[in-house]
């Protein structure tokens, strides 16, 4: 493994950096949010037309840069820095790769081109708040709950002549109230046979409501869509026999791809969170040195050298962990967790160095530390994330059990055995 960075990723990020330092301040940052987009329009185009950022990892042949997820993850420890609002974690982490594992020949044809190009913008509507689940970073996406199980309260798909009808409510939508094509995953077949689907619906279709929800973190906004009998087109060929699965087995390819593009978002977001608990860090560094208490520089203090040096370790253990990531996505949950953590321990630092005026809600420093509470919302919690890790590494084996199917407590574990022997 060579672990240095090509000419071409190091002049990527160099570019990127210094078209985001001059475009992405904490007030820029705070305009853009509050546009009926929600991000700066203008700046994505540039960053299409002069990065190809939103095609970065589409292949070539459909317009997109080609390169690999990893030179993805490293352009979004960039954007992370500045918590730069943009469609592109919705775009292309989420339903570019989806549209790309599962898409017929004709759908990938007409949808990855604008895609990559940044003049279509998607995302990946989920019913309920179980983001996480069904990108299986949390749990097994296999189960139906995180769809609802078939049950009210999902998203029900029905054949209508030919074609399809969806009927249901999405909340907490990335990019819900802009996006101009929406993947719904929906339920076909009713409960008995129930399979999840996912379903390609334009931003014009009759019967589509949307509207922006209020979010802790304005930089990642979010949508509520509603289903009224919505026309809809199957990602992917036929009715969903080949593509979707009984919820349950988990073999169907539409849940091989969620837990696919979950573990490329993991990689993405671990490489955001490190980027921003890099630049607050660096701004906290920067206010002790200039900030004076009792006649003196307040970071010369040895219990604040103590607590930045212990910042720094963590942020940079994190850094390590989502760069090895970015080369094995398989490692993703494991980054993110330690990326989100760094993150929030950074940011609820930054506050406090910041002294009494990083309490205030308007201070710069709360952006980050509102980046860091929702992502763990959204994808996480860090707990979750590494319990699931681990449980997918085979690190918790089950514990004996008795006769009668009981598990006896205080129980020994293999080594505690092996110890005895």
């Amino acid at each position: 493994m060579d672990a240095a960075f090509t000419a071409e990723q190091d002049e990527m990020r160099r570019t990127l950096r210094e078209i985001l330092g001059k475009r992405c301040g904490p007030d820029e940052v705070k305009a853009a949010v509050r546009t009926a987009a929600g991000h700066d329009r203008e700046l994505w185009q540039q960053l299409a037309r002069q990065l190809g950022l939103p095609g970065i990892a589409v292949a070539e042949e459909y317009g997109g840069v080609g390169c690999t997820p990893a030179d993805l993850a490293l352009a979004c420890e960039e954007t992370g820095r500045v918590l730069l609002p943009s469609p592109l974690l919705a775009t292309a982490v989420l339903a570019a790769p989806l549209v790309t594992a599962l898409g017929t020949a004709a759908q990938r044809s007409a949808l990855l081109p604008p895609l990559a190009a940044g003049g279509l913008t998607a995302t990946l509507a989920v019913p309920g708040p179980a983001l996480a689940t069904a990108l299986a970073l949390t749990g097994d996406n296999a189960r139906g709950e995180w769809a609802g199980g078939g049950r009210a309260g999902g998203v029900q798909a029905r054949a209508v002549d030919g074609g399809w009808r969806l009927y249901g409510e999405v909340a907490q939508v990335l990019d819900g109230h802009s996006a101009s094509l929406l993947l719904v995953a929906a339920h076909a077949g009713g409960f008995a046979r129930s399979r999840t689907l996912l379903f390609l619906v334009r931003e014009d279709a009759p019967g589509l409501v949307r509207s922006r929800q209020t979010t802790l973190d304005e930089t990642r906004p979010q949508g509520r869509i509603q289903l009224r009998e919505v026309e809809a087109e199957l990602l992917g060929e036929g009715e969903g026999s080949e593509i979707g699965s009984q919820i349950g087995d988990g073999s169907g390819a539409v849940l091989d791809a969620l837990a696919a593009a979950g573990r490329g978002a993991a990689t993405v977001l671990a490489a955001e969170a490190v980027g921003a608990a890099g630049q607050a860090l660096a701004r906290t560094v920067d206010y002790v040195q200039q900030r004076e208490q009792f006649g003196r520089a307040i970071g010369s203090f040895q219990a604040v050298k103590h607590r930045l040096a212990d910042l720094y370790v963590q942020v940079q253990a994190a850094r390590s962990a989502a760069y090895y990531a970015a080369w094995d996505p398989a490692q993703g949950t494991l980054a993110l967790a330690q990326a989100l953590e760094a993150l929030r321990t950074t940011a609820g630092e930054a506050i406090q160095l910041h002294g009494g005026i990083g309490f205030t809600w308007e201070h710069d420093a709360h952006l980050y530390f509102k980046r860091a509470a929702a992502d763990e919302l959204l994808f996480g919690p860090v707990h979750r994330l590494r319990a699931h890790a681990a449980e997918a590494a085979g690190l918790f084996a089950p514990a004996p059990s008795n006769a009668l199917g009981h598990t006896p407590r205080n129980a020994p574990r293999d080594e505690e055995k092996k110890v005895a022997v």
